[in-house]
């Protein structure tokens, strides 16, 4: 990935990378990513190769997680979602694409929602996105245990593969260390009011979606990518066969369906 940067949006330090598009073509359409939980914009990793040679591409650590400065206030999808769109302000982005999988997929979905022309297309999955949630594993006793405070290194370690290189897997440690993991906690714990609240909004979305889900994650997800693909009006799902996070598990099928989406498959599910 290219030199990591850091500017200023709502007063918060925001940690991104970009790249401009390789083959020098102005004209290629941005993608915007949202990093997942417990990791950091370095788990696009695999898939920036892939997806930096036709587009330009800006990875993004949203407050709170990765190595962005948190705000309290902004630790659940509905803000956070709001502050997507400052996100889009700031970097000066005409209608991205926007990939957001885990703790992105809800905040994408209530964006696009409220201010329909702000992507091209939103790229989701491996996050709880449905009402009733119906999450399992550990990600349920994280969700509901309001007053627990786990070790963040364990569970940052249980999530997180042991494949992945030392350096990432050391950004990953880094990011939820101290109070960190514990305030990442408040968005996961967010979850069952916000996504009652988003519920009723799924219909509404004409922004297009790509789901991309893990056949086996442990945490319930796949079921959940299901019962989104069906609330939404135009969307498009792809179970790959992997856990939680594909784009680690499998980065070329991942890259290769956000790229033929981003190249135009989105148009066709409108």
């Amino acid at each position: 990935m290219d030199e990591e940067r850091f500017d200023v949006i709502d007063d918060l330090g925001i940690r991104f990378v970009s790249s401009p598009v390789s083959r020098g073509d102005r004209d290629a359409e941005t993608l915007l990513l949202l990093s997942p939980w417990p990791e950091s914009l370095y788990a696009y990793t695999p898939t920036w190769p892939a997806l930096v040679a036709d587009h330009p591409v800006i990875a993004v650590d949203l407050p709170g997680f990765g190595r962005s400065e948190a705000r309290a206030e902004l630790m659940s999808p509905r803000v956070m979602g709001e502050f997507i769109t400052h996100l889009v302000d700031h970097f000066g982005l005409e209608q991205p694409h926007a990939v957001g999988p885990d703790v992105g997929t809800a905040a994408l979905l209530f964006a696009a929602a409220a201010q329909p022309d702000l992507f091209r297309s939103v790229v989701v999955g491996a996050g709880a996105a449905t009402h009733p949630m119906a999450v399992e594993g550990e990600l349920k006793t994280l969700v509901e245990d309001e007053v627990g405070q786990p070790d963040g290194q364990r569970v940052v370690a249980s999530f997180v593969s042991d494949d992945l290189p030392r350096t990432i897997r050391d950004d990953y440690a880094a990011s939820y260390s101290g109070d960190r993991f514990a305030g990442s906690l408040r968005y996961l714990r967010a979850y069952p009011a916000d996504l009652a609240a988003l519920d009723p909004l799924l219909a509404s979305i004409r922004t297009p979606v790509q789901i991309i889900a893990g056949r086996d994650d442990p945490y319930g997800l796949a079921r959940d990518a299901e019962v989104l693909n069906e609330k939404l009006p135009a969307s498009r799902l792809d179970v790959l066969d992997c856990g939680h996070a594909p784009w680690e598990e499998q980065p070329a099928s991942y890259a290769g369906i956000v790229s033929d989406w981003v190249d135009g498959s989105y148009l066709g599910v409108r």
